[in-house]
């Protein structure tokens, strides 16, 4: 459904010299129109879904011409902000990303500066144990219900499975998202993907999980669950942590300095 939006007004050049400086380049014409597009979609103007107006429209509003407004959504389009169809009538249509946008990057920044997977691990220890808290305190029966569901699923999968890296993932990362806390998300889901990959090399070529291990790995986030239900943060924080240490001493032992890449394949 094609959702009509006003159009926000066209945004000009500032021009600015710094003292004893050469002047800032000014932004192209393509870039303003980008950037107004985009503060549209930031300011919730444009939501996911949403189609921009046709070009014609677009033309007219900002006074540009084709090949610069074409320029304009070709900036969008790598931003993953806008989908373009190629040969479609219905022109670009409005895609919110999610923290996998920066996931790529952010692994390969990860691999140039030579961090290794305890590099990663320990980061995510100040990550979760917040994340633990902040849900314990301020979470809803539905985001409990679905992390309950999420462990259902988990107690029931076999511990040989070469899933079992992706389930337990996708639990620790949704104790972060549905925290509320926005930052604290988006960096999860940007380790989210390395993370998985690293457990799955671990589990699968190393060190498969046993009974025992599992039947623990169970108990803990049960432990976890209750101290979320009664909103005890700081039972919750202290669990997740000790729960978070223990792993990474499991995860490590031999691998301390695993370079990501190794795992990234």
């Amino acid at each position: 459904m094609v959702r009509n939006t006003p159009l926000a007004p066209m945004i000009g050049p500032d021009s600015v010299t710094p003292l004893g400086g050469s002047p800032i380049r000014s932004p192209k014409t393509a870039e303003l129109v980008a950037g107004t597009l985009r503060r549209m979609v930031v300011d919730g103007q444009l939501s996911e879904g949403d189609f921009l107006p046709n070009e014609a429209e677009l033309m007219a509003h900002f006074g540009v011409s084709r090949p610069t407004l074409r320029e304009a959504v070709r900036v969008l389009e790598s931003e993953r902000l806008v989908e373009v169809r190629r040969g479609s009538r219905t022109g670009a249509r409005v895609r919110v990303p999610g923290p996998e946008i920066v996931a790529r990057p952010a692994g390969l920044l990860l691999e140039l500066s030579g961090a290794t997977i305890a590099d990663l691990l320990t980061a995510k220890a100040g990550i979760e144990p917040l994340a633990a808290r902040l849900l314990a305190e301020s979470g809803s029966a539905e985001a409990f219900d679905e992390l309950d569901r999420l462990l259902a699923e988990l107690v029931a999968a076999d511990p040989q499975s070469s899933r079992l890296a992706e389930s337990t993932g996708l639990f620790h990362l949704r104790v972060v998202q549905l925290s509320g806390n926005a930052t604290l998300s988006i960096v999860a889901g940007m380790l989210h993907e390395i993370t998985v990959r690293h457990t799955a090399f671990v589990f699968n070529a190393h060190r498969p999980v046993s009974k025992a291990d599992f039947v623990k790995l169970i108990r803990s986030y049960r432990k976890l669950m209750q101290f979320l239900r009664a909103g005890d943060g700081d039972r919750a924080e202290a669990h997740w942590r000790k729960h978070l240490d223990v792993s990474r001493e499991l995860l490590l032992t031999g691998l301390e300095s695993v370079p990501v890449r190794d795992v990234m394949g």
